[in-house]
């Protein structure tokens, strides 16, 4: 069974999906694929344990603490290769940015490949299916400038800018 509910947050209506045991999405409202056609499945609940527990991390997100990505149990739905690069977006560490050609050059060393495309990085990067909490908002251009993010860029400039804020538990 899956089960989703809605979260009201600082930058809009988030929508979590779980199931008995992992989070399996967040999505912004409006965000592009949103939900992967999953949601038509999900039983509407606020009284799932994991849904509970999503719902204090995001608290605590937006209160500026630091909870760790680690606290949740995360099965973001995906093939082998976003799988590599959703885990890596997991170690960039709050507040700080990393460009697609960074995260291209480590998804390349771990597939013994020469080199990695930017672009395929960003297609990745934009099918993540739990937003915040996985931080593709953390990924920019090689320039430092704020290119694509699913949820919009105004949504992921807010992310950045509060994020500067935040404080260690």
């Amino acid at each position: 069974m899956v089960y989703s509910s809605i979260y009201n947050s600082p930058i809009g209506k988030l929508t979590i999906l779980c199931d008995e045991s992992n989070v399996l999405g967040l999505w912004i409202k409006g965000q592009k694929y949103f939900g992967n056609n999953i949601l038509e499945k999900a039983i509407v609940s606020n009284n799932q344990p994991i849904l509970i527990q999503t719902k204090k991390w995001l608290d605590r997100y937006f209160k500026g603490k630091n909870p760790q990505i680690e606290e949740l149990p995360l099965k973001p739905i995906g093939g082998d290769f976003r799988q590599i690069v959703w885990k890596i977006l997991c170690k960039i560490p709050y507040g700080q940015t990393t460009t697609y050609g960074n995260i291209a050059k480590e998804v390349a060393k771990i597939l013994k490949k020469d080199k990695m495309s930017a672009q395929a990085i960003g297609g990745a990067v934009g099918h993540n299916p739990i937003s915040i909490i996985i931080p593709c908002h953390r990924v920019i251009g090689s320039k430092g400038n704020l290119t694509g993010y699913a949820g919009g860029i105004d949504i992921k400039k807010k992310l950045l800018d509060f994020e500067k804020n935040i404080t260690k538990e």
